[in-house]
């Protein structure tokens, strides 16, 4: 019987450490490849929801305020509409009676506090006094806006722009919740500029503007 010689002979003894060593250290790069490209594509993901999540927040936020905005009405207790430089008071009209809404910026937090709806003068007054009282753990538990920088109303009247902490002759809280009268004065138009922190996920600030049409 001949031996096996040339390449069935080399074929016949296997690989060698070195050949073996070389095959585990490439498989090692391109698992380590494959895991760095799947990472990415997770991180990727992770940061497209994120930023979805907080674009949806922020859209379903300015909705809310638009809306409150749009429902604004007057009543004989309080103005309807003030603004302090933290704290957005609106008075809104619902099927049954008033509603109260806060927009307050505390701790760096927008968020949005409503009364239940008011029925009379006391409930009204009532439900005034305890928005003054909410403190930022209350303020925390209820639907906002995280890392926010500062916020500024402005309001439309006689055909210009005004800030609204120095428009239509407002006073602050103290002295809204004393006047035995409100001034019945509405602006045309309200405009909201926020700004956000670096940190917050949204870029610059953001101007939203919406007309006002308050009910007698």
């Amino acid at each position: 019987m001949r031996r096996a010689t040339g390449p069935s002979r080399r074929a016949a003894r296997g690989f060698t450490l070195i050949e073996v060593v070389v095959a585990l250290v490439v498989m090692a790069v391109m698992s380590v490849m494959a895991w760095r490209a799947v990472s990415t594509l997770t991180t990727s993901r992770e940061r497209n929801e994120a930023a979805m999540d907080r674009a949806e927040t922020l859209q379903t936020l300015i909705r809310q305020w638009e809306l409150d905005l749009r429902e604004v009405q007057k009543s004989d207790v309080f103005d309807a509409l003030t603004f302090d430089g933290a704290t957005l008071r609106i008075t809104r009209r619902r099927e049954a009676g008033l509603q109260l809404v806060v927009w307050q910026l505390k701790e760096g937090r927008l968020a949005r506090w409503e009364s239940q709806t008011l029925a009379n003068a006391d409930a009204l007054r009532d439900a005034w006094f305890r928005s003054q009282q909410l403190n930022a753990k209350e303020m925390r538990d209820l639907p906002g806006l995280d890392r926010v920088l500062g916020w500024q109303m402005y309001f439309f009247q006689q055909g210009a722009w005004a800030n609204a902490q120095s428009s239509l002759d407002r006073n602050d809280d103290k002295d809204q919740a004393n006047k035995s009268q409100p001034s019945n004065s509405m602006p045309e138009g309200v405009r909201m500029r926020l700004q956000f922190g670096e940190d917050s996920g949204y870029r610059g600030e953001l101007i939203r503007e919406v007309a006002v049409e308050a009910g007698s």
